[in-house]
């Protein structure tokens, strides 16, 4: 069950594509939409997110009575003959086979909100951010994706722990266990500090690992794929590096950063990687998580933006996808937008893309002929400033001639008494390298 409020700012067609995405991200999680309920308001309800009627239009879709209970939850024996009798119920709209057992809220709740709205529904209530914690924890497949991952819930979580009740309050002391005066709840949330804080202490081990990694490849060509998730960014990094990474028709199937050399390679070698997407208010703990994974578009030389033009919402795909990029400090980064799935679009949206975007791409993973193009745009950007040279390279310095073929396109070789005679095409740097290599020996 999908619950959405059109707040002020927002019209009717941004408020049901922002709960088409969300009944997607319910879908990759494996659950079934039956329904929509919508209110137009000037904020969220502080008490229970919607209004008195619009909450009993939704308990007609779960059983609930509808009401907030006034105090706080009740105890009941199962024998109580009672219990159905203290709290009417709106459960007659639906029959019972029919009704929903999950509320998905397309806005951020306040732990009152969400504990409300279940009181009044008698169903799980999950907000979006715990919808997308939810996908990213079950598609996390590197450990340090699962560390970020855990960071990010266990940050979520933490302010939502409420008393367990049950005579906690009466449980002993002991090593870990509750200082003078410390409450359960308390207790709880120092538990989680204390294990966000020891996530935190390995997820650093790993960052720095990743980090000399990137800047191993600081000195090549590198472009990563950016863009909103499900956009098409694992299609491009197969078809322009023929590697068997994961491509899935799922938000967030990606969340790891893999690294392949475009192939096939032309007179550069050019890096391609492929980041996490990005969604509509993406969990700010996710970012701060994710930023290491994400630095790997900060230091790209060229971000290739995949945007999926067959989707009505792509204007606001790319806004999110900007904002995340300045927000992780790549918004100066050189960018070429990619419009993928352009065998879904008409003529029409066709000629109004090019229009609106000159220098975009309009293509298709799906047709080798434009991952040519693709690949023959990466490959011009990259080499529109190689300079050709000549070097003669003595045979006591070979690993020159392995430092020339690594860095540049070697466009002749040949071999005499002086040493390895070689035209290099290359960058101004590489030649600059090589040079002073020869001439410091």
């Amino acid at each position: 069950m999908l619950l959405g409020v059109q707040l002020p700012g927002v019209d009717e067609a941004q408020l049901a594509s922002s709960l088409d995405e969300l009944a997607r991200l319910a879908k990759t999680l494996g659950f079934s939409v039956v329904g929509r309920v919508t209110q137009r308001r000037g904020r969220l309800d502080p008490g229970a997110v919607v209004g008195a009627g619009k909450l009993v239009e939704l308990a007609g879709w779960t059983g609930g009575s509808g009401v907030v209970p006034v105090g706080p939850p009740r105890r009941r024996s199962p024998n109580d003959a009672t219990a159905d009798e203290e709290e009417p119920t709106a459960a007659s709209a639906r029959p019972e086979a029919e009704r929903a057992g999950l509320v998905l809220v397309d806005h951020e709740l306040t732990p009152s909100q969400a504990r409300n709205l279940e009181r009044a529904t008698g169903a799980e209530v999950l907000d979006r951010t715990a919808v997308i914690l939810a996908i990213f924890q079950r598609h996390a497949r590197s450990r340090e994706a699962r560390l970020q991952v855990e960071i990010a819930r266990l940050a979520y979580v933490a302010p939502r722990l409420r008393e367990a009740g049950g005579g906690r309050d009466r449980e002993g002391g002991g090593i870990g266990g509750r200082g003078a005066g410390e409450s359960a709840s308390e207790l709880d949330r120092r538990k989680v500090r204390d294990r966000i804080a020891e996530l935190r202490v390995e997820l650093a081990s790993i960052e720095r690992e990743s980090a000399t990694r990137r800047k191993r490849r600081a000195a090549q060509n590198t472009v990563a794929l950016v863009g909103y998730t499900n956009a098409g960014k694992s299609s491009w990094m197969r078809a322009l590096t023929a590697s068997e990474v994961l491509v899935e028709d799922k938000l967030f199937a990606t969340l790891g950063t893999t690294v392949r050399a475009l192939q096939p390679e032309g007179a550069v070698r050019v890096l391609v990687s492929d980041t996490v997407g990005f969604i509509k208010h993406l969990p700010h703990d996710l970012v701060a998580s994710f930023r290491s994974t994400l630095d790997e578009a900060r230091e790209s030389d060229l971000l290739l933006h995949v945007v999926d033009a067959s989707d009505p919402a792509f204007a606001s795909q790319i806004d999110v996808t900007q904002r995340v990029l300045a927000e992780i400090g790549a918004a100066d980064v050189p960018r070429r937008f990619l419009f993928n799935k352009i065998d879904r679009v008409d003529e029409a949206a066709r000629a109004a893309l090019a229009a609106d975007h000159p220098d975009a791409l309009l293509v298709s993973a799906k047709r080798p002929e434009d991952v040519g193009v693709v690949r023959g745009a990466l490959l011009d950007f990259f080499e529109r400033d190689l300079e050709e040279a000549d070097l003669v390279i003595p045979y006591a310095l070979q690993r020159l001639v392995a430092e020339a073929h690594a860095h540049g396109h070697v466009v002749a070789e040949a071999h005499d008494a002086a040493g390895t005679r070689l035209r290099v095409r290359a960058s101004p740097g590489v030649l600059a390298r090589l040079r002073a290599s020869l001439a410091s020996s």
